[in-house]
């Protein structure tokens, strides 16, 4: 019985050359390319009944959860520019601006 997929496939692959290249993915809150490692992040946070997800880097995502609390992000839902008018966040945002998509670092504790 022959096989039905062979080891060796006559049939050379077809370029492909002609296929867009994938979209660059953005973080949400820092407008660069994401990376690696992406993080879906709920603006509005699940427990205060959010649905919608966006990308973002995971030192982003640590740096936004540090600064606000759940509620906080409810009262600002999808509004980036209410996040960056806080000092905290403007300040990390200009900070991150030119590093890697896939630069880590130790973020502060909440400040409660």
């Amino acid at each position: 019985m022959a096989r039905k997929h062979s080891k060796h496939n006559p049939y050379p692959e077809p370029d492909r050359e002609d296929e867009a290249a994938p979209a660059v993915v953005t973080c949400w809150l820092c407008a660069r390319p994401t990376g690696k490692n992406i993080v879906w992040h709920h603006p509005v946070p699940k427990s205060r009944g959010g649905r919608d997800v966006v990308p973002m880097h995971p030192i982003c995502q640590q740096t936004l959860i540090a600064n606000f609390t759940n509620s906080e992000l409810q009262r600002h839902g999808t509004d980036v520019e209410a996040l960056l008018a806080n000092p905290n966040i403007r300040k990390f945002v200009d900070w991150v601006a030119n590093k890697d998509p896939d630069f880590t670092a130790t973020t502060a504790k909440k400040q409660r």
